[in-house]
């Protein structure tokens, strides 16, 4: 973990080899081979292009957490977040870590973290949430490599994740086969309103993946977007709007992650 620590300002340079094809081959099948991750917006009005007629039919992100920690039999939650310690991090809680669900959780050296009860575990990625944290939920091969645990259709990760320290902050200088395995909410639309008077404040750091720039003193998203959210949060305007193209999302999310990880 010490080490980790020490090499993490240098993750982007790791990032960029994994562009060398057989360095980058390699990288693909240690740290990455059956990954997919996926960043969930942060509760909010969440606008569905389709008529909506009860409440119990909105769009909250944190139902796909909600829905692994109830059908998960082990919970495990890191005591800090090795981004944020590594980065000395000022903005975010650094105590609010992973939380780990899944039998090879167990397998987590006890000095990381510890296991929770599943309200403790409820009640970890509410803290996350209320403190601005982006989840970012999938099946995650890295950590089980640095966690020394197996196997790893038995360890499903969510991160807590804020925009300074992320370690995914990489994936604009990453190998795009590596990249295209962290992906946005299925369905989730970014949208940049005429309202924008190109203050720039969304480019300003908050972006994960430095996907939003000024053109012609408006703001424009490139497709390299994975939908956090984030940009939505900051803009003082109001000109950035989220919104959900299809009102299964909740269940598709969960139907995608459910086969490569079994958390029961």
């Amino acid at each position: 973990m010490e080490l980790i620590k020490l090499g993490f300002p240098g993750r982007f340079i790791f990032a960029k080899l994994t562009r060398v094809p057989i360095i980058g081959k390699a990288f693909d099948h240690w740290l990455f081979e059956g990954d997919d991750l996926i960043y969930l917006p942060n509760d909010r009005v969440i606008r569905i292009n389709k008529p909506v007629s009860v409440p119990d039919q909105m769009v909250l992100p944190s139902q796909v957490v909600e829905h692994f920690i109830e059908k998960a039999n082990y919970h495990w939650v890191m005591n800090t977040c090795i981004c944020r310690d590594a980065s000395k991090c000022k903005d975010y809680p650094v105590e609010l870590g992973c939380l780990f669900l899944g039998e090879a959780a167990l397998g987590i050296n006890p000095k990381l973290g510890r296991r929770v009860t599943r309200e403790e575990a409820h009640d970890h990625v509410k803290r996350c949430r209320e403190a601005g944290l982006v989840h970012l939920i999938g099946r995650n091969k890295l950590d089980t490599v640095w966690l020394g645990v197996s196997p790893g259709n038995k360890l499903l990760t969510v991160c807590n994740c804020c925009p300074c320290c992320c370690l995914w902050r990489m994936l604009p200088h990453i190998a795009p086969q590596v990249g295209a395995k962290t992906t946005k909410m299925p369905g989730v639309i970014v949208t940049v309103t005429e309202r924008c008077m190109g203050c720039g404040t969304c480019t300003q750091g908050v972006c994960f993946v430095d996907a939003i720039r000024l053109v012609d003193n408006r703001a424009v998203r490139s497709d390299a977007c994975r939908g956090c959210g984030r940009c939505v949060d900051v803009c003082p305007q109001g000109a950035i709007e989220i919104s959900i193209g299809d009102g299964q999302v909740i269940e598709k999310t969960i139907d995608r992650l459910s086969p490569l990880v079994d958390v029961s």
